[in-house]
């Protein structure tokens, strides 16, 4: 029973141990073991590019107190090396600046010599991510289209072949009036047999008469 208390316990300050540790973030020296200095045996700037700086990191900017300073700035000033309206002034010694929020810091000594040497600093903070779940939209209902089946079409009706006993037979035709060819080869026949009956019948009265 009271292993199981004990390593309840445990994994409790374990779990706080991390939550802690990540909301603190991470402890940067800048210049390393030489501190912020006007030669560092690194560019600070080179340094800060291989690095990720996030949120509730800090930087500790170690120098002699009096001799020198840490001066954040904007990038107008960076860039001039202006001193004399810093955003933030830091100059007890060992002093260290906590990242609040996301995006580029520019830090400067606060002797312009030292800036103009080449003392100064560019850090760019990333932005915090948070994962949330992106739901697709839903469609609209005018914009939803109900799906027709496809039209089939219609089945064309059937080719009756006519009956036998529609078709027309050679019975059922009209007879064609003979033409006029016809009728006068008929007449001239009949004219042909008159004159050929009356030559006979004329012959044989002159024979009788001898």
């Amino acid at each position: 029973m009271r292993s199981k208390r004990f390593l309840g316990c445990l994994f409790l300050v374990i779990v706080l141990s991390l939550l802690t540790s990540s909301t603190q973030g991470y402890k940067f020296y800048v210049g390393g073991k030489y501190g912020w200095v006007v030669s560092p045996s690194e560019n600070y700037n080179h340094w800060a590019e291989r690095n990720r700086f996030q949120v509730n990191d800090t930087l500790f900017f170690k120098y002699k107190k009096g001799s020198d300073s840490v001066l954040l700035v904007t990038r107008e000033d960076y860039d001039r090396c202006n001193t004399k309206n810093p955003i933030q002034s830091l100059t007890e010694g060992d002093s260290i600046f906590k990242f609040d929020h996301s995006g580029p810091f520019f830090f400067i000594s606060g002797n312009a010599d030292n800036c103009n040497k080449g003392q100064k600093l560019i850090v760019v903070v990333m932005a915090v991510r948070h994962k949330t779940q992106q739901h697709p939209p839903s469609p609209s209902p005018s914009s939803v289209v109900p799906a027709t089946p496809p039209v089939s079409p219609p089945p064309s009706p059937p080719v009756e072949s006519p009956k036998s006993s529609e078709a027309p037979s050679d019975l059922d035709a009209p007879v064609s009036a003979p033409s006029q060819q016809q009728k006068s080869g008929s007449s001239g026949l009949v004219c042909s047999a008159w004159l050929l009956l009356g030559s006979s019948i004329w012959v044989s009265i002159v024979l009788g008469s001898l």
